[in-house]
């Protein structure tokens, strides 16, 4: 009977640069070890160890390339669903977004098979119907309203009408390009597989594709989440947005009604406020932005009501009903009542995480009230061969909280590990790795350079800053990429990759 290659970490002193991996890497694969993956930070060297290669050979291979070869150990990371030997695949992942690819970068890189299974579209909510459609809209938005609103006395700026197909077009064909310049080409880049369809588990250790049975070692959940809408008499009748359909309306309405003013409600509330709609906000909380600080909420109420909004807040809402094109929300603020009718209207009352049809019953998975996967401090599930990442577990939505969750779990599921067109440019030193300077180009740079002068100041190194959260979409965001940019290549990351 063949045994089962092993998994091990070598480590090896005396890597300093990307250069070393390569050549550590090189010299570990001709003397018979697969799959191997170098990390001069960490100082260790991951691989397949066949029974064919002796330790010994594998030591003097690494002395031989000018390396100091250190402790052999064995990664552990428990019973996998199916024997390694029998398994298509060491990692399958639901779902194709930002935790989905972030996971399977870290899987690749550290050698493992990978494959996502995806009945939708590559990139999930960020690059298709979140931070980066939103973020185009609001910007044209934002250039609209400042051009027909002078500030300065003598500069003469005006508008005409919004053609928001137009605008839209322009919208789709930015996603499509991100789509596929930061996932589509990824998959061949990295080298793990998409299997198209709908997956679900038919038992603790066995998973279906459209069909198609794959076994997997482990499975990483990360099917995202999807706009929710509250329980209002008639509101489905009547028909409304979401923060999806919403990026694609071809007309700007003229009365637009949002439902929920939080942080979604809010910007696209605004950019339709910003190309003409007349807008209307309406929130069950006693404030708008409520999970913001309440002088936070009292600023941007003020912004939106001297652009031209109305503001209900500790709004009930009772009932919604159409007249022909009109639609009317009845609700009571203080005690009384209130009707406002609205062309469209937006509801924006939250996301419910994605986990209709994925059979988490029969694969052994737990979720809470909200349906979201419940998880432990690993991001594993009740499930010990199953994690979950990103919004289908109820954390934070945000992208980079997503993708940093991706690949935690995906070391955790395949190593046993609990870790891990502006211009930026850093400096640190090649020994320690401490950043010495910074030059920021773009907009807000005057901002974002102080967040590298106190990294200066402090001593961080450029992984620790590589390591540390930055807002998706912002300038900010080139210090972490210049940083990351020290041991391997951006344009390989997909959004928010860690």
């Amino acid at each position: 009977m063949t045994a089962t290659p092993r998994r091990v970490t070598l480590e090896v002193v005396g890597m300093t640069c990307t250069d070393c991996e390569h050549h550590v890497t090189a010299a570990l694969q001709q003397a018979g070890a697969e799959q191997v993956s170098a990390d001069f930070r960490r100082g260790v060297a991951r691989f397949t160890w066949p029974e064919s290669a002796g330790e010994a050979g594998l030591r003097a291979a690494v002395t031989r390339a000018g390396y100091t070869p250190g402790r052999l150990r064995a990664e552990s990371p428990g019973a996998p669903m199916t024997p390694a030997g029998d398994a298509d695949y060491d990692l399958l992942v639901l779902g194709a977004g930002s935790a989905a690819f972030a996971a399977a970068i870290r899987g690749r890189d550290a050698g493992y098979r990978v494959a996502l299974a995806e009945a939708g579209t590559l990139g999930g909510t960020c690059v298709n119907v979140g931070c980066v459609p939103s973020k185009a809209l609001l910007a044209a938005g934002a250039a609209y309203w400042a051009a027909g609103h002078q500030r300065f006395a003598g500069i003469t700026t005006a508008t005409g009408p919004v053609d928001l197909a137009a605008l839209v077009a322009q919208k789709d064909e930015l996603v499509a390009a991100l789509r596929q310049e930061k996932y589509a080409d990824l998959v061949g880049a990295y080298g793990f597989e998409v299997i198209p369809g709908y997956a679900a588990f038919t038992g603790p250790g066995s998973v279906e594709v459209n069909g198609r049975a794959v076994r997997p070692g482990a499975v990483l959940i990360a099917t995202g989440a999807s706009p929710a809408a509250p329980p209002v008499p008639g509101l489905a009748e009547v028909g409304y947005l979401t923060s999806t359909t919403a990026l694609d309306l071809k007309a700007v309405p003229a009365r637009l009604a949002v439902i929920g003013a939080s942080a979604v409600g809010l910007e696209l509330g605004q950019f339709f406020l910003h190309v003409g709609s007349s807008v209307t906000f309406l929130d069950v909380a006693d404030r708008i932005a409520p999970f913001e600080e309440p002088e936070i909420s009292e600023a941007l109420a003020n912004v939106l009501r001297g652009q031209g909004a109305t503001i209900y807040a500790g709004a009930r809402i009772l009932a919604v009903e159409r007249d022909g094109d009109v639609r009317r929300i009845r609700a009571t603020v203080d005690g009384e009542d209130v009707v406002v009718e609205a062309d469209e209207i937006l509801v924006a009352t939250g996301r419910r995480p994605s986990t209709a049809g994925l059979g988490l019953e029969a694969g052994g998975v737990a979720t809470d009230t909200r349906g979201a996967v419940v998880t432990d401090a690993q991001l594993r599930t009740a499930n010990p061969r199953v994690w979950a990442a990103g919004d289908v577990t109820g954390a934070p939505q945000f992208v980079y909280v997503s993708a940093y969750q991706g690949a935690l779990a995906a070391g955790n599921a395949l190593l046993g590990e609990g870790q891990e067109a502006d211009l930026a440019k850093l400096i640190a030193d090649a020994g320690t790795g401490e950043l010495l300077g910074a030059s920021v180009v773009g907009e807000g740079a005057g901002d974002v350079i102080q967040s590298a002068v106190l990294a200066i100041r402090h001593h961080i190194t450029a992984a620790e800053l590589a390591a540390t959260f930055h807002a998706y979409l912002t300038t900010a965001e080139s210090l972490k990429l210049a940083a990351q940019g020290f041991t391997r290549d951006v344009a390989r990351l997909s959004c928010c990759a860690a």
